[in-house]
């Protein structure tokens, strides 16, 4: 029997779409612009930029608290950008997605 993975997941919304289509369009003119070799800080930096300039509310390296034991750990997790509370980018400045930066990416949803 098939399963069908995306089974257990909503669609997304109509906002998130538009985010998704505008962090495309911004990652591609970062990259367009600045092309390969720089520090994850500058294309970071560069991105928010444009996506303040088409409205969105951004917000960067956001601390992600760590409950353990009962207990609130503030450090540990970071968030690179936040686009209007809705989307997390994760942004990498590599040329290979590493397994552990997805497991990190799903640790914060």
């Amino acid at each position: 029997m098939h399963k069908d993975k995306n089974k257990d997941y909503e669609p997304i919304s109509e906002q998130e779409e538009e985010i998704g289509k505008a962090i495309v369009h911004a990652a591609y003119l970062v990259h367009k612009e600045l092309g390969p070799g720089l520090l994850e800080k500058v294309y970071e930096i560069c991105f928010c930029h444009i996506l303040e300039k088409m409205g969105y509310d951004v917000k960067r390296q956001l601390d992600i608290p760590i409950v353990f034991d009962g207990i609130t750990f503030s450090e540990g997790l970071k968030l690179d950008v936040l686009v209007d509370d809705l989307v997390i980018c994760e942004l990498k400045a590599i040329g290979v997605v590493h397994p552990v930066w997805e497991a990190q990416l799903l640790s914060l949803t």
